[in-house]
């Protein structure tokens, strides 16, 4: 995790998905993805941050957003699914 990131309360920061088909998950096997975070990170309230995403420096993610892609610097994102909405 980056320097000087704000986590508003009750993020979900998920790194672990599980297989789509049932013999899979009957297995029990999961595939692991860290999650990154840049420098400089506002992440609202409320946001669910899903396996394997990186999130770039400088970026704001709104209140109740899903974050399920890569966000690069400089943006504010917000929705399900969490897209820019503007540049900063």
């Amino acid at each position: 995790m980056g320097h000087n990131v704000m986590i508003g309360p009750n993020v979900d920061i998920y790194t672990v998905n599980h297989p789509m088909t049932a013999e899979g998950r009957r297995m029990y096997l999961a595939k692991a993805s860290p999650v990154s975070i840049g420098n400089d990170v506002w992440i609202g309230g409320k946001v669910s941050i899903m396996p394997g995403v990186t999130i770039g420096n400088n970026v704001i993610i709104a209140a109740g957003a899903v974050v399920t892609k890569n966000i690069p610097d400089n943006v504010l994102v917000g929705g399900v699914p969490a897209k820019k909405i503007k540049s900063l």
